[in-house]
């Protein structure tokens, strides 16, 4: 059976998961539209202010919107945030003080993560410079969160809870909304002032609530993954208590500054467009997870999340076990990617992270992952992490070339 007839094939195996996913895109996006019609947005609000600003009727609303659509008290959606790294450091140092200590609850977290904690690299003003100490909880043999651990790890000290929702660069599964709704039931058991805090990246409007809906007090992420709705060109967000939110925002910005700064830019249509667009576009990068894990499952590659198992992020790992195939894989991605396509992904050096990483990336917004891209960092097993993708068409067209480039896996 060649490429096309394997994809064809699970396309019609797929047609009633893919009713489900639309189903809860159409929730979603009522609840998005709900949220315009409260706050009245109109096209006053897409005009946008320089210098300092202070007064950006558009932002401040926008704000609110994005507040109501997950749940929670504020919001600070900024193009001030430069990734989702960012954004999580500016929350992290937002809430955290010296003598403090962070629990990290689902395993190691993602490599661009370590430095900002400081488990690596030394001077650079990690929470480990400012006396902040760093604790984790590793994972069950199966890659699950260790219930028993957590049950008794929360001290008095603990300041705060990292709850990492994505696998990142692992093999663990990703955190579906009741793992997460469970696990501040624990921590709020055994400290209510802990705060719990959600890396939200590559989650959002994956369920129809967010994790601020069931507890979080705080969550971060980045404009160029699903909120963004694959246009916006910058930026992150931060959402959850008014008094964590305003924290966070002074570590953007400055004390007594806060959230009342920044800019817009004349971006604020595309904010809000591409808010309204993201339940759409994240519903098709679901579609592309559910193609690309059922196809290489056929084909005999080790896939996470399992072919036909529920979606908690638009992240779909396979586990290729050579080098050679993970960069052939990316090189068919970028071929069949409408930005780029004559050019060869190469592993390289990345700013915060520890191996050398091959991407395939030929998106119009660049390291953009609401598009459809694929990348891994050059170690074993040599997984590559599928993300993405504007419409699940262009995910079957590109896995048909990287089909054809890795083959069938051989025992």
């Amino acid at each position: 059976m060649n490429s096309e007839d394997t994809l064809q094939q699970a396309e019609q195996a797929l047609l009633q998961i893919f009713s489900g996913i639309d189903a809860i895109v159409k929730q979603n996006l009522q609840r998005v539209l709900q949220a315009f019609r409260h706050h009245s947005v109109g096209a006053h609000h897409f005009a946008g202010v320089t210098g300092y600003g202070h007064d950006d009727l558009g932002r401040d609303t926008l704000d609110k919107v994005f507040a109501q659509i997950m749940g929670a008290e504020a919001a600070a959606v900024r193009v001030q945030f430069v990734s989702g790294t960012h954004a999580i450091a500016c929350a992290l140092f937002g809430v955290l003080r010296p003598g403090d200590e962070m629990l990290a609850v689902a395993g190691a977290p993602y490599d661009t993560l370590e430095e900002v904690i400081g488990l690596r690299g030394k001077g650079q003003g990690s929470l480990l410079d400012f006396d902040v100490s760093y604790r984790q909880l590793d994972l069950t043999p199966e890659g699950t969160i260790n219930w028993d651990s957590l049950s008794k790890a929360v001290l008095n000290k603990t300041r705060l809870v990292l709850i990492q929702r994505s696998c990142g660069y692992s093999w663990r599964p990703s955190l579906s909304i009741d793992d997460i709704e469970k696990i501040i039931h624990i921590v709020k058991q055994q400290n209510p002032n802990t705060v719990c805090f959600v890396d939200n990246c590559y989650g959002e409007f994956i369920d129809i609530r967010e994790p601020t809906h069931i507890g979080a007090d705080l969550m971060a992420g980045s404009l160029i993954k699903n909120p963004g709705g694959t246009i916006i060109p910058a930026g992150g967000y931060i959402v959850g208590n008014a008094d964590l939110v305003e924290a966070a925002c002074c570590r953007l910005t400055a004390p007594g500054i806060g959230s009342e700064g920044g800019a817009t830019l004349d971006l604020n249509r595309l904010f809000f467009q591409g808010l309204f667009l993201a339940p759409q576009m994240v519903g098709e990068a679901i579609k592309g997870t559910y193609l690309t894990g059922y196809v290489f499952d056929k084909l005999g590659y080790p896939v996470n999340p399992p072919a036909l198992a529920p979606r908690r992020d638009i992240i779909q790992a396979i586990k290729l076990g050579s080098p050679q195939k993970l960069i052939a894989f990316c090189k068919a991605i970028q071929q069949n990617s409408p930005i780029g396509s004559y050019l060869d992904p190469i592993p390289d050096e990345m700013p915060g992270y520890e191996s050398k990483v091959v991407m395939a990336g030929g998106t119009f917004i660049e390291g953009s992952t609401s598009e459809f891209s694929a990348d891994g960092p050059l170690r074993e097993p040599y997984v590559v992490y599928c993300q993405g993708g504007s419409h699940w068409t262009h995910v079957a067209i590109a896995l048909e070339a990287a089909i054809e480039a890795v083959g069938i896996q051989e025992f």
